[in-house]
């Protein structure tokens, strides 16, 4: 069980997104999204800008030129080809889940399930704490991924206790409504940007710290992408700086 955490905005969904892109066309994985938030022709429009290099603006408006026409259809034309099985049921509960995720790997043999996002999961007509009900939800899924031998990949969102400090950068008790997160994952990354908290005064506008806040047979540690907005894409430095 793989949580990706950041606050609201910080570019979560992005991050998720490219790696299951990244995964379905370079790596050849089958991948499931269950996409709680946005719709699946939102989610698809994201992926095609992503492997496009196309602002996401413009596609919404229609405002292409034929070199954009022409990257659109070639990263379609790849999308097409890639194994990405998208539901986006939002009202999602965790026997629900189940039974979607082992139909998923019967029919299309998913390596990997991405869930956007935790929290927005529920546990039908229960009245639980909510605490209790996402220390639910999150056991449900670690118990999931071994079942079915695949990764799942939750993304989830961090409590505002991290806007009270100096140093934002987010830290494990900070896991929103529940430390079972923290206990079920095997692997916990948060994104930051500093950029999110000081708009004016940041060096660089698009970079973004990768933490693993654990890694449960690995070293913890941060990376630093690039994150392009216009095509909610992330990219190491140098080929950032490139495509600019």
């Amino acid at each position: 069980l793989i949580i990706i955490a950041a606050r609201p905005s910080v570019g979560k969904t992005a991050f998720a997104l490219n790696l299951a892109k990244n995964m379905a066309i370079v790596g050849e994985a089958s991948v499931g999204i269950f996409s709680l938030e946005m719709s699946r022709e939102q989610l698809i429009q994201r992926l095609l800008c992503m492997e496009s290099l196309v602002d996401l603006q413009k596609v919404r408006r229609g405002w292409l030129n034929d070199d954009e026409w022409k990257r659109l259809v070639q990263g379609a034309s790849k999308l097409m080809k890639a194994n990405i099985i998208v539901d986006d049921e939002s009202n999602l509960e965790p026997r629900v889940l189940r039974a979607k995720a082992r139909r998923m790997k019967k029919e299309y043999n998913v390596d990997a399930i991405f869930i956007d996002y935790l929290q927005l999961m529920n546990l039908g007509d229960r009245r639980d704490s909510r605490q209790q009900e996402i220390s639910e939800i999150s056991r449900s899924l670690k118990l999931l991924a071994r079942e079915l031998d695949i990764s799942i990949i939750a993304l989830s969102q961090l409590s505002r206790a991290v806007e009270q400090r100096e140093d934002k950068r987010p830290r494990l008790s900070d896991l929103r409504e529940s430390g079972a997160i923290e206990q079920d994952a095997d692997v916990v990354i948060f994104l930051y940007r500093d950029e999110y908290y000081k708009k004016q005064h940041v060096d660089l506008p698009h970079e973004t710290e990768i933490i693993i806040g654990k890694q449960r047979n690995g070293p913890i540690g941060t990376v630093t992408l690039m994150f392009n907005p216009s095509f909610t894409n992330f990219f190491e430095a140098d080929v950032f700086h490139s495509e600019e």
